[in-house]
């Protein structure tokens, strides 16, 4: 019979508990490094059967680490678990590896798929990207609210054109212009290392067959594509296309008790980037897009009749059921054909 280990993660320790035949036989801790990890399992522990610890921002790296070492090693759902260690007296490290360890050995977890490291990657590039983009067009207003209270009105521009114009109206305030220029040279900055990533991201996705497939679609660009096949990166993970909805958190949440029955509004679970990147390109589709499709079409139909938010959201876990599809295919957007939700 072999050890059920359970791993509590955090950014310094990590607490392990080790149970065989439906007892603990040993707990403790050590530095939060996988290779440290491994020796200290590998001692206590002669055939270690599952090795559980709980997502979090380590999971990739342990997971990865771990396995390598050669430990049958299982990341499970956070929020799943979290239902079972509440069920201790008192909320320890070590109480909650040896909760771990208890589902370990009895099978009770919902294991989690981990992410390659290539995958994270992208993703990282993505979130990168997307911070820059939003520092810059928070310093951008910045400077255009601090400038107007001095009755220095910008005109509408971005890029080179906003840079011209506040360097221009400066010349009129030289007082402030000692104030407003750091903010000016610090969004330079950041607009020209966003523009940076902007380009590999693009370079990236040239080179991706699923990019260029998923870009086929009126209205998802690189950002969208990228950051879609990277979080389902291969289509065999989900059985059906519908389910990627609900793996998105697009699909409403349902409380039932007794007489009580409704529907609320969407769960929001899983990967909010990719969640938030489907949702914007719902409205590209259905304001900006001049391009023709059955998906258009169809939401358009029912922005008339549910309103604009919720077609928007309609539309988003359509499109994910669609690119999954696709993914699966390998085919082309078909502007046709709506797949059904």
């Amino acid at each position: 019979m072999g050890e059920y280990i359970g791993l509590d993660v955090s950014m310094k320790d990590t607490a392990i508990s080790v149970r065989c035949d439906g007892k603990r036989v040993w707990r403790g801790k050590c530095a939060s490094d996988p290779e440290a990890i491994a020796r200290t399992i590998r001692k206590h522990a002669r055939e270690p059967e599952r090795v559980i610890f709980e997502t979090g921002p380590l999971s990739v790296w342990f997971y990865h680490a771990l396995q390598s070492a050669g430990l049958p090693v299982i990341c499970v759902d956070a929020r799943h678990a979290k239902a079972a260690l509440d069920m201790a007296a008192n909320k320890t490290d070590a109480n909650d590896a040896d909760g771990l360890a208890h589902l370990a050995e009895v099978g009770f977890y919902r294991e989690v798929r981990v992410k390659g490291f290539d995958s994270m990657l992208t993703r990282t590039l993505v979130a990168a990207r997307t911070k820059l983009v939003r520092i810059q067009t928070e310093l951008s207003n910045q400077i255009r609210g601090l400038m107007k209270t001095f009755g220095l009105v910008l005109p509408a521009g971005k890029g080179s054109t906003f840079e011209t114009n506040v360097r221009g109206r400066l010349d009129e305030n030289p007082e402030l212009a000692a104030i407003i220029k750091p903010l000016l040279e610090a969004w330079c900055s950041i607009r020209l290392r966003a523009a940076e990533l902007t380009r590999r991201l693009i370079n990236d996705a040239r080179q991706s067959e699923a990019c260029q497939l998923l870009m086929s679609i009126p209205g998802v660009g690189v950002v969208t594509a990228s950051a879609f096949a990277t979080a389902v990166e291969d289509p065999a993970n989900f059985r059906s296309s519908r389910s990627v909805g609900a793996w998105l958190g697009l699909t409403t949440r349902r409380y039932q008790s007794g007489q009580v029955d409704y529907n609320g509004h969407i769960s929001r679970r899983g990967d909010h980037q990719v969640r938030s990147l489907l949702f914007e390109a719902a409205c590209v589709i259905l304001t900006r897009s001049t391009a023709d499709s059955a998906l258009r079409d169809w939401g358009l139909k029912l922005r008339e009749r549910i309103g604009f938010k919720r077609a928007a959201v309609a539309v988003a876990r359509k499109l994910a059921v669609i690119m999954h599809a696709m993914l699966k295919s390998g085919e082309m957007f078909d502007r046709k054909v709506v797949t059904p939700a």
